[in-house]
């Protein structure tokens, strides 16, 4: 018995992972955004990181082979240095970038609450639940920074949104100055 308990538990957990969407989570909201380049921004920090631990491990081979480590100090701290850039910098510099590029972005209306899934710095998804009023705008225009939450710089694709009502809700723009302006008119 105990093989079919096992074997029919298995089905079961199988059949409910298909009737679901992969990014359904009904207790973040309803689904108002996904970003185009997920796979690739994270594709690219996934081989800049294997690149770098790659170095890592090869290092003290290429040390031995070459015979680098008979050579002069400063050959040899040049030599570390070049690849330490490469090793370090590079995958610290790219998770810089793309730490605030959304994933995903749900909303609640009834607390007017957002969740933005981003990846952090170990490619793990990463949840960021913030209000709408704490969402600012940056007075200038940053490369990779569409809005602020809270302090977390956020980069969204503005046309990426289905409905370009929620985008306008994100921002702030349903509700500007701009509207009471002629509401002060009439």
């Amino acid at each position: 018995g105990f093989i079919f308990q096992t074997a029919s538990f298995q089905g079961v957990a199988v059949r409910s992972l298909s009737t679901s969407s992969p990014h359904d989570h009904p207790e973040h909201g309803r689904l108002v955004y996904k970003g185009n380049l997920a796979k690739a921004v994270l594709g690219v920090k996934f081989f800049s990181y294997s690149t770098s631990i790659f170095n890592l491990f090869m290092m003290p081979y290429i040390m031995l082979k070459s015979g680098i480590g008979v050579e002069s100090l400063l050959v040899q701290a040049a030599f570390y240095g070049l690849i330490g850039i490469f090793t370090f910098v590079t995958p610290v510099t790219l998770h810089f970038l793309t730490k605030g590029y959304v994933i995903r972005l749900y909303y609640k209306d009834e607390v007017d609450t957002y969740t933005a899934i981003t990846y952090n710095a170990i490619l793990a998804e990463k949840a960021t639940v913030f209000h709408q009023k704490d969402v600012k705008i940056p007075d200038i225009t940053k490369m990779f920074t569409t809005f602020y939450a809270k302090t977390k710089s956020m980069l969204v694709n503005p046309t990426l949104f289905p409905n370009p009502q929620d985008y306008n809700h994100l921002m702030g723009y349903d509700k500007s100055s701009f509207f009471k302006f002629e509401e002060l008119e009439e």
